[in-house]
């Protein structure tokens, strides 16, 4: 008898067991791995469902912040309207001169919008405690305009204006940068108007200087005397006959595209000067002593920082005026030039910021102001991200 027949013939009960116990612990481990399988299932559902949840929340809060965005936008509308109201009034009692005590030069800090909707009565006012307003308004025509810096001397024809590109040289060197840049920036300027529909249009001479029009004498390189246009004012232009036409310049950013341009020259020149829609003066009323001396042959930028100290006591109801102050800063006998100075502003930069909540729109406006009757137009609109 072998050891295994032994072995069943000694323990028959333990031998015939054998099966049931095998039987139920494959019961067990199958419940066990129903159980693993339910937990990993409903751990999977719950994953699922925080994803949507999640998702959901996510698409709801974004909806959230485009209605306080649009919210954020139609206020600063309704703010630039009582702006360009603001214009229209200060214009209608200005008598045609732009200074900066006017009550367009006050600026407003951060304020409530319920503030400003309880003291006209508005109902309803306290739903403006969440939102804030501030602004300012800036002289767009106290810096140097690049776009004189061609001029259409004939119908069609698109010429640089040698006056205005020394001028700007001036200004460039009263900064401390190469004026060569100057020509530059007029052909580039020159260069991108062609293709542009408003290449000959031109702005409406300022009320401010009607005047003294005919007893203020012009300088030698105005825009009224052919002779003070150039094609070339030494400097090639490479790229007349480019298939690529280039940018239309509209703002000072837009030098960084003008060979020798850098950023840090352009930072610097950003408080003295502006790309307007067409030709304009500028306001010796509102302007710094670097761009008063850079236009006024002759002037040195002592005797321009003297004439805007005089300022500061009386402004310029005239070009007369103008004149007798530059002569009492020591700018000698030199004659204005209406087509450079004036005493009244037509275009102007509106900086406005409007905080909604959550939303914040920041937003830079070019509003131009017709000197006649005053009505104000949208030029354009820059949304700061």
């Amino acid at each position: 008898m072998s050891m295994r027949q032994h072995r069943i013939l000694r323990f028959p009960a333990r031998n015939a067991a054998c099966p049931a116990v095998r039987a139920t612990a494959c019961r067990r481990r199958q419940r066990g791995a129903a159980i693993i399988t339910a937990l990993l299932v409903v751990a999977l559902a719950a994953i699922l469902v925080s994803g949507m949840l999640w998702r959901q929340q996510v698409q709801v809060r974004r909806i959230e912040n485009q209605r306080l965005l649009a919210q954020g936008q139609w206020i600063a509308r309704a703010a630039l309207d009582w702006t360009r109201l603001v214009l229209r009034s200060e214009g209608d009692t200005s008598a045609g001169v732009t200074y900066l005590g006017g009550a367009w030069g006050m600026p407003v800090a951060k304020t409530r919008l319920s503030d400003f909707l309880g003291q006209i009565g508005q109902a309803r006012a306290e739903q403006g405690a969440d939102t804030w307003l501030s602004g300012s308004i800036e002289d767009a025509q106290a810096r140097f305009n690049l776009r004189n810096l061609v001029s259409a001397s004939a119908p069609g024809a698109l010429q640089l204006n040698l006056a205005q590109i020394q001028a700007f040289a001036h200004l460039l060197q009263l900064l401390g940068i190469d004026g060569q840049l100057a020509k530059n920036a007029a052909v580039y300027l020159r260069a991108g108007l062609v293709h542009s529909i408003t290449r000959f249009q031109t702005g409406a001479t300022a009320s401010g200087s009607t005047g003294t029009a005919g007893s203020a004498q012009q300088v030698e390189g105005g825009t009224g005397g052919g002779a003070n246009f150039t094609d070339n004012p030494g400097l090639s232009d490479a790229d007349s006959n480019s298939a690529v036409a280039p940018l239309l310049m509209t703002s000072t950013d837009s030098l960084l595209d003008v060979p020798g341009f850098t950023p840090d020259i352009v930072a610097r020149l950003r408080p003295f000067v502006t790309v307007l829609p067409t030709t304009t003066p500028v306001n010796m009323n509102t302007a710094s002593a670097e761009v008063i001396a850079a236009i006024v042959p002759g002037m040195s930028l002592s005797s321009a920082q003297a004439f805007v100290a005089r300022r500061q006591t009386v402004f310029f109801h005239n070009l007369a005026d103008v004149q007798l102050a530059l002569q009492g800063a020591g700018a000698g006998q030199t004659s204005v030039d209406s087509t450079q100075c004036d005493v009244n502003t037509s275009y102007f930069v509106v900086h406005g910021r409007v905080q909604h909540e959550r939303a914040v729109v920041d937003r830079t406006t070019l509003v131009w102001r017709d000197p006649l009757t005053h009505t104000t137009r949208i030029v354009r609109v820059r949304d700061e991200p």
